[in-house]
């Protein structure tokens, strides 16, 4: 075998039809088109999903559910995840140090999920029923963030 004998296997390359280049061709007149129609016009198509008039399918059903755009604002932390973190502290900022949650969220939310046996004080970090018990049979406390919020302001003022 040798490269400048290769060829493509017959009947594997064929010339694209010209159209519209006379009765000879096998494709004038109508070039392909058919007779008449919205089809055989030029610029004549429609747009997807189009139905000829009749209400189009999309529209036909109902609406349902929603995409939030706030769904990436706020995120799930898991009590396992508590438990792997070096800080007794936990807030938005040491979650964010950690890797735990990504940098971009504004919130957290901790959930009942895995085993917890280290005492933490969560600071303006949000959890569920489930978890809130946990941290607190574990010793720790919870601390809301408009009372962490009001807390750090009176610290502010102590000092001043």
């Amino acid at each position: 075998m040798k490269l400048n004998t290769l060829k493509p296997a017959p009947g594997a390359k064929t010339a694209r039809h010209r159209v519209g280049r006379g009765v000879g061709s096998g494709w004038g007149k109508t070039a392909g088109r058919g007779h008449k129609g919205q089809k055989a016009r030029s610029g004549g198509y429609h747009k997807v999903g189009f139905e000829g008039g009749q209400m189009p399918l999309q529209r036909r059903l109902p609406k349902r559910g929603f995409t939030s755009l706030t769904r990436h604002d706020v995120a799930e932390v898991r009590t396992s995840e508590l438990e792997k973190m070096q800080a007794t502290e936990v807030d938005l900022a040491a979650l964010k140090a950690e890797g735990i949650v990504p940098r971009v969220v504004l919130s957290a939310k901790v959930i009942a999920s895995g085993k917890l046996a280290r005492k933490l004080m969560l600071k303006g970090v949000k959890a569920s029923k489930g978890a809130r018990s946990m941290i607190e049979a574990a010793g720790g406390s919870v601390v809301e963030a408009a009372k962490a919020e009001a807390a750090a302001k009176a610290e502010g003022a102590a000092k001043d």
